[in-house]
């Protein structure tokens, strides 16, 4: 049972209103006790005349009940007495507050507020007339957002979901339509819009029937032992017609099935993050031929949430995905697909990072592991020899020392397979036209770590079998020195990527790594796509040993990718390309 002590680790303010719409929120008053802020907060919503108001209070768990039920008092008297003064009569009468047991026996008023939550009995409420049942810690909905901009035949959810006490697989989501203007063409009231109901599900896709009305999402909390106060909330635009056809769609007719028994499906995409597309230099110098509405996260969330979606991935690898996107948007939609994910933010004080999401119906978390590369080098006994060779060259390490680049390992062991455990490697390299030397450094700081975590869980798991997965951005084309090492094992100190830089060349090194890795899609033409620049750059590097390729998803045509002139457009949503392969334990 859940007890009327449960505890919350964080402030819980009404940031959405209880619906007033629903008669049963009328018949209740919600207490909610917040251990971190030592406080009980009150909830219930109050009618006079046809207004209904709800009121909110936060009181201290040693207050008394009778200086409880004053409170209540006084602040329900001054909104009863500013509605009267409208309608041009006097309110002068005290509002009384009463409190009961289920045998209508008042509780005694020197009891403190806390105390209400250890009785055996339930409890009453009697405010000026009218009836509420106390109800201790429901399921209560914190937050929720609908975009600015819906598009039809894109998901739309609740974002910035927050809750608690709250099961979302129990909880109910009540979609609605209705139309916003009346026959002359002129704008109604969201609490005079006729709703007709759609449907009940987490996430809606609007439909062409959909466009030029508005939304109205209403969420019903509830967990396995009770139900919370419905809530919901209108849409502050109408649906609106889509892009068309995306791309991507046409590569989802290669993923429409998930797979099971040794396959697994591996997705590793630079999504772009919204702080490299929110600034007058993205609009006017990076990417002037995409529309700036086609340009902000609004729109362009809507697309990545879509083509994610229709992967069925098993295994995500995101790169530059912001902390708020990850929070707010990514891990609440598709942790409801069943994905469960990771986040491994960027060095010193950049805001986004990487992203690692797994279907856990196939995979269970072990543990995982995050590096700054640049304190790796100095720090890790594995990458001592690359150190010694590059921190006397100071122009060469100032530079090195400077990136805020990390890599993450995720240790993930196969469900359908008891014997097959995953490392999966994700990165985004630093980017700069002369720097192909600093990006071979992190190829090897990268490769060489994770081998050394290898050797490390071999060791700990004896009876497993341990693959190697390494996904991201690398910024490095095929002809690059990360390419052979990874491929062949070795990088010769006489490839001209370290000669990328004349002050900063790097001398003497040549870099060894043991396993056998091959890239899942190969080289394809373009995984980056803009108007001055177009390579392959992202790479889904595996295990030769233990996995092989059993499918390749076919990348976008040129003629698809020019359509718009480059990436990202209406119809792509970053400047890369998903780079998605399926794999399979040999």
């Amino acid at each position: 049972m859940f007890s009327r002590l449960c505890y919350s680790f964080r402030k819980i303010n009404s940031l959405v209103n209880i619906s007033k719409l629903n008669s049963i929120n009328m018949e209740k008053c919600y207490f909610r006790y917040i251990q971190k802020d030592d406080k009980i907060d009150i909830s219930f919503l109050f009618k006079v005349n046809d207004t209904v108001r709800q009121f909110n209070l936060s009181r201290k768990p040693t207050e008394s009940l009778e200086l409880l039920c004053s409170r209540i008092g006084t602040n329900v008297q001054k909104f009863k007495s500013k509605k009267s003064k409208k309608r041009g009569l006097v309110e002068n009468q005290n509002v009384k507050v009463m409190i009961y047991d289920n045998n209508n026996t008042p509780i005694p008023e020197k009891l403190s507020c806390m105390e209400l939550f250890n009785t055996n009995t339930s409890i009453k409420l009697d405010i000026a007339d009218q009836q509420y049942e106390a109800i201790f810690n429901a399921p209560w909905i914190v937050n929720y957002e609908l975009p600015k901009s819906i598009l039809m035949g894109f998901p739309v959810f609740p974002e910035n979901f927050e809750a608690h006490y709250t099961d979302k697989n129990l909880s109910l989501f009540n979609w609605y339509r209705g139309k916003a203007i009346d026959e002359n063409g002129k704008a109604i009231n969201d609490l005079q819009i006729k709703w007709e109901f759609i449907t009940n599900v987490f996430y809606y896709t609007p439909m062409t029937q959909d466009v030029g009305l508005k939304l109205k999402l209403e969420i019903i909390p509830k967990n396995s032992e009770a139900t919370g106060p419905s809530v919901d909330l209108v849409s502050k635009s109408c649906v609106e017609a889509g892009p068309g056809p995306c791309p991507f769609e046409t590569r989802h007719l290669f993923t429409q099935q998930k797979l099971k028994d040794k396959s697994f499906r591996c997705v590793s995409y630079n999504i772009l993050a919204d702080l490299y597309c929110d600034s007058d230099y993205t609009r006017t110098v990076l990417h002037p031929y995409c529309p700036p509405y086609a340009l902000a996260l609004d729109y362009r969330k809507q697309l990545i949430l879509k083509e994610l979606m229709g992967y069925n991935a098993d295994i995500l690898c995101l790169q530059e995905v912001d902390g708020k996107v990850f929070n707010n948007i990514l891990t609440n939609f598709l942790e409801m697909d069943g994905l469960k994910g990771l986040f491994y933010k960027k060095g010193k004080t950049v805001s986004e990072g990487l992203a690692v999401f797994y279907r856990d119906e196939r995979f269970r978390f072990l543990e995982d592991k995050q590096i700054l590369l640049a304190e790796a080098i100095q720090n890790e006994s594995c990458l001592k020899p690359i150190w010694e060779v590059v921190k006397n060259n100071s122009k060469l390490s100032n530079r090195l020392l400077d990136r805020s680049t990390v890599a993450s390992a995720t240790l993930l062991k196969s469900l359908d397979n008891e014997n097959e455990i995953l490392i999966v490697g994700n990165t985004h390299l630093y980017f700069h036209p002369d720097a192909d030397h600093i990006r071979l450094i992190q190829g090897g700081i990268v490769i060489s770590w994770l081998n050394d975590l290898l050797i490390k869980y071999k060791n700990q798991n004896p009876g497993a079998r341990i693959s190697l997965i390494l996904c991201g951005d690398f910024n490095s084309v095929p002809s690059c020195g990360i390419y052979q090492l990874y491929t062949t094992g070795c990088a010769p100190s006489t490839l001209p990527d370290w000669k990328s830089n004349e002050d900063e060349a790097v001398n003497d090194l040549a870099l060894f790594q043991e396993t056998l890795l091959g890239s899942a899609a190969g080289t394809p033409q373009y995984t980056n796509f803009t108007e001055g620049f177009a390579e392959c750059l992202d790479y889904i590097f595996y295990d030769k040993n233990n996995l092989e390729v059993e499918q390749v998803i076919p990348f976008p045509s040129v003629e698809e990718l020019t359509q718009h002139k480059a990436l990202p457009s209406i119809v792509f949503p970053s400047d890369h390309i998903a780079v998605v392969s399926d794999l399979r334990y040999k």
